[in-house]
């Protein structure tokens, strides 16, 4: 009876040994992972029983084994107790019993079909090695390109005398390192010849299977019996000496438990470092040539060190030399002085002595004049006092008359409106009947009349409020009530809510239009107030008396009621009110304007308590204008709750979209914390997303909404209506084209005015340019640039820099400007880490750079600084909707070189457009948002400032003379607002 044969066959790769248990012809596979000299030890063990197996290289330059392979059995992790059954089946010593032919038989069909798969298991694992092999070729052309682009470093460094000094110590630690890798090299060779007799063995193997079972003659089929006994014979014997290994390979796995995977990553690193070394060996020879050119500058170096040491020296002595001869040349100085004095003094002595008696006959003719200026002077003094009487009787006089005609003044010009009180007061006014209004302690209707005069600027509300000053607060409403008739209002009542206004609360242009466009439309005699959240990061200074009413306002959120509290104050001269809700999650209490998680519910809740505020307020605007996807949800909420149940319904709504980027999506759900219905609003025809069916888009309900919707230049509102500068809403917009509408953005041209800016050394206008030359020479002063050549061209740059701003394009003028021997000033930093990473390494790399400085930050004084003196001013957008910085920049002489697109095309033209008439010729220009399209453009520039100075001069004067204020602008929104009241109005006639 055939005994049974149970064997253990152990096979290794990168991760580990498989080891296959037989067991009554059932295979079941276990991974055991042990350390690198275990794994070694193994593979001595192999390269002692096995031939060498047949490999050939395939047609993608691995290597491709002979046979097909069979598949895996299933692996189970070595774990508890089965982990322990396994490894004991594992290394259980081979017991094989011949007894006659059926062990013979036993011998030759299943002992060799166990060989075979031992041999195809290592197969396999060969071929993993190799496939790590070429993952090593992979990371060697990394490794190859990496060293490619230091050689490149080394070759500009090698240009600098002194540098030298390092790059010989860098060559000298990686030459240290290759002989460190040169004994690593050694050690893996011994390990790859191991590899190659175990090769052998498995070739032998397999050639034994193959002759033995063809050979026809017994007598020899015994004979390979016979063989192949003994040697089973003696991989028992093996196996026993095995198996007390592995007891202590046991234990050793115990110790080594938690570094498996650093076990495989040294593997792993050995592989690699196998091939590199290949590699490296060749490039020794390179690195020590390398290494001998820098031997020959060390011997240059040390050359011309010392002849600069000889100079030294030289040049100390000559410095003593010449201090000691200054030192001689002031006391032979001094001496002189000294002479001339005496010299002096001899003369004035004999001089003295010879008109001795001239004097004392001149006292004597001093003291007689003395006398008579005397009696002139008590004259004079009569006189003068006469003088006085009849000026005091004048002054009395004109008094007496200037009264009179005050009083003609004051009785014949009541009814004018007062033109010399700055705004600030009238807002204050206006602030203060509001809070008298919201505290309950003046009707609706006296209010609006109130405002209605403060409106009108009424003389006698000024003299009421100035009358009232120190009387008591019952006193002055009981005044200001006495003042009340009938009365229109002279233009329109216009509400800005927005997150943004300039200076108190500004994050980018949506700041600087709300202030704009509220006080360029205030001073067309508009009622203008201003609505915003009370942030807790404001710039609390520029707010004049600020003060909270003594009043709390209800807001509907989450299916309850929460408190509001009402700030008043003046920005400006406008009017603001600051909203600042008792909410537990702090809506503006972050630190931050934008960019919280939750800003989708932080400005919904600020957009519902500001309507509340209106209402509550007793205010009837004509117009409510909100700003951006923040203050978009007002117009839903206006027309589906506040004009239909609320009775808040005399105003039409305007929405600007600053950029279309930014549209505020979120899920639906969501609109149901300010009380709009989702079911209603999520909609293709109202706020659905247009790419995403269960998400809301404000942007998309301010367009839907609003009665005027507008943007921000004209070009800008042709390209949203494109798929790509839409962002999504080109359908929308398409639909509601005929209310969109584009106007340019203006600038406060009185705090951008090189004429009178506080923040400037010098200040200077068009006709005297001589300012701007001296602002250049402070800038450079300042950031330690080079002043040495005055008539090197200055390139700013002011911007956030993210990549709508096209950031890559920034880059490269940075070094375009220093290869055309100009000077280049960036002032921005980046919300992008890597941007600001990348720009702070450049930043770094021109610190002490002649001619380029990076602040990455922003500074409001320096701005204007950099404005001022700046000949060229570079805005390479990729998108700009409007873009107040070309204006700002050819307000203050610096030449814009734009890219055309958004706000930038409809305010810079190029200076060689033969299309454009000459008068409106501005700038430089350039179509494609590429390197070669900025090259061009900034080339000429170059040119034109370089080889035509008065032509230049002239450009600079004529952009200086450009108006970019609001007033065209203003205009433009005045009659979009009166259009569409009146179409209201007619609409209620009808």
């Amino acid at each position: 009876m055939a005994s049974k044969l149970r064997t253990c066959f152990m096979c290794w790769n990168l991760s580990g040994f498989n080891c296959v248990n037989h067991h009554n012809g059932r295979n079941r596979v276990v991974r055991v992972s042990f350390p690198a000299s275990c794994e070694m030890r193994h593979r001595a063990t192999f390269s002692s029983q096995h031939k060498r197996q047949q490999i050939k290289p395939s047609a993608e330059g691995g290597l491709r084994q002979n046979q097909d392979e069979e598949d895996d059995a299933a692996e189970v992790s070595l774990n508890n107790d089965d982990s322990v059954e396994n490894l004991n089946d594992a290394t259980a010593p081979l017991a094989i019993n011949i007894n006659g032919a059926e062990q013979a038989e036993q011998l030759s069909g299943r002992q060799l079909e166990d060989l075979l798969g031992m041999i195809k298991n290592a197969e396999k694992n060969i071929l993993l090695l190799n496939e790590a092999r070429v993952r090593s070729l992979e990371d060697l052309e990394k490794i190859l390109a990496e060293k490619e682009a230091l050689q490149g470093e080394i070759n500009v460094l090698e240009t600098r005398l002194a540098e030298t000094d390092a790059q010989i110590k860098v060559a000298n630690q990686e030459k240290i390192h290759v002989e460190l890798l040169e004994g690593q090299l050694e050690k893996l060779r011994n390990e790859l010849a191991q590899k190659e007799s175990t090769e052998g063995k498995y070739s032998e193997l397999h050639d034994l299977q193959n002759g033995g079972l063809s050979d026809a003659n017994p007598l020899s089929h015994n004979d390979s019996i016979h063989s192949l006994t003994e040697e089973l014979n003696s991989l028992r014997a093996e196996n026993a000496s095995l198996k007390n290994t592995i007891e202590s390979f046991k234990t050793q796995l115990s110790d080594t438990k938690n570094n498996d995977e650093r076990l495989v990553a040294l593997e792993k690193e050995r592989s690699s470092l196998e091939s590199a070394l290949k590699d490296l060996e060749s490039k020794l020879s390179i690195s020590q040539d390398d290494v001998s050119k820098i031997s020959t500058l060390t011997v240059e170096y040390k050359d011309l060190w010392d002849k600069v040491e000889n100079l030294q020296s030289l040049l100390d002595k000559a410095t003593k030399q010449a201090d000691q001869a200054v030192i001689v040349l002031q006391q032979n100085q001094d001496l002189r002085r000294k002479v001339d004095k005496l010299e002096e003094s001899l003369e004035e002595a004999n001089i003295y002595k010879l008109s001795s008696d001239k004097l004392q006959k001149y006292s004597e003719l001093m003291q007689q004049k003395l006398k008579l200026l005397e009696d002139r002077l008590q004259k004079t003094d009569e006189e003068i006092n006469s003088y006085v009487q009849l000026y005091q009787q004048s002054v009395k006089e004109f008094q007496d008359t200037l009264d009179t005609l005050k009083e003609e003044s004051k009785k014949g010009n009541l009814e004018e409106p007062v033109e010399d009180m700055p705004w600030e007061f009238w807002s204050q006014l206006l602030l203060l009947i509001d809070g008298w209004k919201l505290e309950k302690k003046i009707s609706v209707d006296d209010a609006s009349l109130l405002r209605e005069k403060v409106w009108k600027r009424d003389r006698r509300i000024i003299d009421t409020y100035i009358a009232c000053k120190k009387q008591s607060e019952q006193e002055a409403i009981s005044a200001f009530l006495g003042l009340l008739s009938s009365a229109t209002s002279p233009g329109l009542h216009v509400i800005h809510i927005a997150a943004e206004m300039a200076p108190v609360a500004k994050v980018g242009g949506l700041g600087d239009v709300v202030s704009g466009l509220g006080k360029a439309l205030q001073k067309k005699g508009h009622l203008v107030e201003i609505v915003l959240p009370k942030y807790d990061c404001m710039q609390y200074d520029r707010v004049c008396d600020l003060r909270a009413l003594d009043v709390l306002i209800d807001s509907y959120f989450d299916r309850q009621l929460y408190k509001n509290k009402i700030w008043v104050g003046t920005v400006e001269g406008l009017p603001v009110y600051f909203i600042e809700p008792h909410h537990p999650d702090k809506f503006f209490w972050r630190g931050e304007f934008y960019g919280e998680r939750d800003d989708f519910r932080r400005f919904s809740f600020f957009s519902r308590a500001a309507l509340e505020f209106l209402l509550r307020a007793g205010k009837k605007p004509d117009i409510i204008h909100c700003h951006d996807w923040q203050t978009a949800f007002i117009a839903p909420l206006y027309w589906e709750i506040f004009a239909p149940k609320k009775g808040l319904n005399s105003a039409r709504i305007c929405f600007t979209c600053h950029n279309f980027e930014y549209q505020g999506t979120a899920a639906a759900s969501e609109l149901e914390s300010c009380g709009l219905e989702s079911h209603r609003l999520n909609r293709k025809d109202r706020m659905q997303d247009n790419s995403s069916h269960d998400r809301v888009n404000s942007v998309k309900g301010g367009i839907v909404f609003s009665n005027i919707v507008t943007t921000v230049s004209p070009t800008y509102a042709q390209e949203v209506r494109t798929e790509e500068g839409g962002r999504g809403l080109h359908s929308t917009l398409s639909v509601h084209s005929k209310k969109l509408i584009g106007i340019i953005n203006g600038i406060d041209t009185d705090a951008w005015n090189p004429a009178t800016d506080a923040f400037l050394p010098v200040q200077y206008n068009a006709t005297d340019l001589q300012g701007k030359a001296e602002n250049k020479q402070a800038l450079g002063r300042n950031l330690g640039l080079s002043s040495t050549d005055v008539r090197r061209p200055l390139v700013g740059c002011i911007t956030r820099l993210v990549p709508q701003k096209g950031v890559h394009l920034i880059r490269h003028a940075i070094y375009l400007t220093l290869e055309l021997g100009g000077q280049f000033v960036l002032l921005g930093s980046s919300p992008v880490p890597h941007i600001q990473k990348e720009f702070e390494g450049i930043a770094n790399h021109f610190q002490n750079h002649d001619h380029i400085r990076l602040i990455l930050k922003y500074d409001e004084s320096l701005s204007h600084a950099i404005y001022a003196a700046s000949d060229m001013f570079i805005i390479p957008s990729i998108f700009e909707p409007c873009g107040l910085t070309q204006m700002i920049s050819m307000r203050y002489g610096a030449i814009p070189i734009v890219r055309k697109t958004g706000g930038l095309n409809d305010s810079v033209f190029d200076v060689d457009d033969d299309t454009i008439p000459s008068q409106f010729r501005n700038g430089f220009t350039f179509v494609n948002a590429d390197e070669q399209g900025l090259n061009g453009a900034l080339v000429r520039a170059f040119n034109l400032f370089n080889n035509n100075p008065e032509g230049w001069k002239q450009l600079v004067q004529k952009d200086m003379n450009i108006d970019f204020s609001w007033e065209t602008s203003s205009a433009q929104y005045e009659e979009l607002y009166l259009k569409s009241v009146a179409r209201a109005k007619a609409a209620k006639g009808a």
